[in-house]
């Protein structure tokens, strides 16, 4: 039960709280749905004092930080660089919610499979360090002449010693559902299945393959119980993509976590006030969602 959900049946009582949730016409569930960004493209040239700033006039109070971009969040931090950017984010009212890695797990050679595991631990404990809670990777494809069986298990493995690395650190391994045929979600629910690891979990990237076999609602529902704490779309507006189906998804699943704009594409003009504008759109999809799904 929500910390709100627990006040209104603790102080209120529940016939009083039943009257209130009845008052505002909204279900409870997805009433923890957050909005936040993705800094690829729309954040990608922003330092980290004029990040926190923008962000913070739009509105938009968590970040994940991708690690190539301007504002230089990365493992060649020393100890005294870390503590001055964890004290940035402790002083904005901005969150940082993680780190966006391209670390990958697919590759048959054994040595670069090793240098993506060691990797993401390095950004595991950076993100630690910075007082964030999880690490973005991703699968990137299926190699040729590789049983597919192979190579999925193989990238479950991989996560299973990230999950276990990171449990020291206070950690979420988040798999980005992406790349060519291993973005498919029954491909997605046997790397879970192969991981095996409570901290260990899905972080929905809203790609077209979402909608391809059984639908976006069946998909979903392969992994709507190992969702992590961030879910990526795109702009609201820019894109075909069933954002109300997946607002609705969300809020049946009672979802408690962010969801985060990952936009390919540069707004035109003002760029703060356009970051504001896809939260307030998104925002009004999962308000509409909480009217329609019920308690």
């Amino acid at each position: 039960m929500s910390s709100r959900r627990h006040f209104l049946h603790t102080v209120l009582g529940t016939s009083a709280a039943a009257a209130f949730a009845a008052d505002a016409k909204l279900s409870y569930k997805g009433e923890n749905i957050q909005f936040g960004l993705v800094t690829y493209m729309w954040g990608a040239d922003w330092d980290l004092p004029t990040l926190l700033k923008n962000c913070d006039t739009a509105q938009v109070m968590a970040v994940e930080l991708r690690i190539d971009h301007a504002h230089k969040v990365s493992t060649d931090l020393t100890p005294e660089q870390r503590a001055a950017v964890r004290k940035q984010f402790e002083d904005s009212p901005v969150d940082l919610l993680g780190m966006g890695t391209n670390f990958e797990f697919h590759s048959p050679k054994e040595d670069e499979l090793k240098k993506n595991i060691e990797g993401a631990k390095q950004y595991i404990k950076l993100s630690h360090d910075l007082g964030a809670s999880g690490v973005k990777v991703k699968p990137n494809g299926l190699p040729k002449d590789v049983p597919v069986e192979k190579t999925l298990a193989q990238i479950g493995k991989a996560l299973a010693e990230l999950g276990d690395y990171a449990v020291g650190f206070g950690q979420e391994i988040r798999l980005e559902v992406h790349g060519k045929d291993t973005s498919e979600l029954p491909h997605i629910k046997t790397i879970m299945d192969a991981a095996d690891r409570d901290n260990v979990r899905v972080c929905w990237n809203s790609n077209d393959t979402d909608l391809i076999g059984a639908g976006l609602a069946a998909n979903f529902a392969l992994v709507k119980d190992r969702l992590g704490h961030t879910v990526h779309i795109r702009g609201v507006n820019q894109s075909t993509y069933p954002l109300d189906q997946l607002a609705k998804l969300l809020v049946e699943a009672d979802y408690q976590g962010h969801v985060c704009l990952e936009a390919h594409k540069l707004p035109a003009g003002d760029r703060v006030a356009a970051l504001a504008e896809q939260r307030e759109l998104f925002m009004n999809l999962v308000t509409e969602a909480r009217k329609s799904v019920k308690d």
